[in-house]
């Protein structure tokens, strides 16, 4: 049990629920919802249903997040075709892991077995932070589902996260330290911008606090296996992003990704996806009709 990742007391987990339902109120009613079984355990997805053109797309959010993360973009991603939303496994969120998860290997593995479950046979991944690692992993792992992939200012795919964020971080992944040290974390990561009361920023937080994830770092995504994709990519890349050196990570999206296509918002930061909902979906509309 020690290498499963899982809530600290029924309390925490209580907490976060209720903080991720108020959340999960700001979106659209799911057409439905899936709990999708894999060798690693039960894989929440939720389906929205939108203009149905095309291969679905398939979102996969960032680290101590979940399904909620999206609400600021599924209207304007609805506009383009239907939409599932998965909670990562292994993380805060409604899936729920009963297997040890001890490699990159394993984490396309789930993946893979949970988009089997659904009734599509191909899809287009859209990841946000380490949702755009965990896209990459399976494109470059076991790729036979994947359409496309669009990465969200990816981690540790065109370049590594720096120390300095790395050392800020610590602190905020000590659970017993108050609030605050998580919350200046989080707004670090989003430009500085306050994240008290923000419902979705609440339920990170609760996330971070109460549930202890038992996985290995994703590996870094090298040069090599972004050039081997078969498969078109989309790197949209923030400018003022902590995660990685923006501009270093433009040139190796640039100069390794086969369809070369790059997208860099100098102004974003890492919380990328609820500055620019509009733009990230009209690049996305773009990408994926592109002949």
């Amino acid at each position: 049990m020690d290498r499963i990742g899982r809530w600290n007391s029924s309390g925490g987990y209580d907490d976060y629920r209720s903080k991720y339902d108020a959340a999960m109120r700001d979106l659209p009613t799911p057409a439905a919802v899936l709990d999708l079984c894999t060798e690693y355990g039960v894989v929440r997805a939720y389906k929205f249903s939108g203009s149905s053109s095309g291969d679905p797309l398939v979102l996969l959010p960032g680290t101590s997040s979940g399904t909620p993360v999206w609400a600021d973009n599924l209207e304007s991603l609805l506009a383009i075709t239907d939409v599932y939303a998965i909670d990562l496994l292994g993380e805060p969120g409604m899936s729920v892991q009963t297997k040890p998860i001890t490699s990159d290997a394993d984490k396309a593995h789930w993946l893979d077995q949970a988009l089997a479950g659904l009734p599509e046979k191909r899809f287009n991944l859209l990841g946000l932070s380490i949702g755009g690692w965990t896209a990459v992993n399976l494109a470059v792992r076991r790729p036979d589902r994947i359409a496309t992939v669009t990465t969200l200012d990816a981690v540790n795919v065109y370049d590594g996260i720096p120390l300095g964020t790395v050392l800020r971080s610590l602190p905020a992944a000590v659970k017993w330290l108050p609030r605050s040290w998580r919350d200046s974390f989080n707004s670090y990561t989003a430009g500085g911008k306050p994240v008290e009361h923000v419902p979705v920023a609440d339920m990170i937080e609760s996330g971070m606090k109460n549930y202890t994830i038992r996985q290995p770092q994703p590996g870094r995504i090298t040069p090599d296996e972004l050039a081997g994709l078969s498969m078109p990519v989309l790197a949209i890349i923030a400018g003022r992003s902590v995660m990685h050196d923006p501009a270093k990570a433009r040139r190796t999206a640039e100069q390794a990704l086969r369809t070369k296509t790059v997208a860099f918002y100098p102004e974003a930061s890492h919380a990328i996806n609820g500055e620019y909902p509009e733009q990230i979906a009209e690049d996305l509309r773009m990408f994926l009709t592109k002949p």
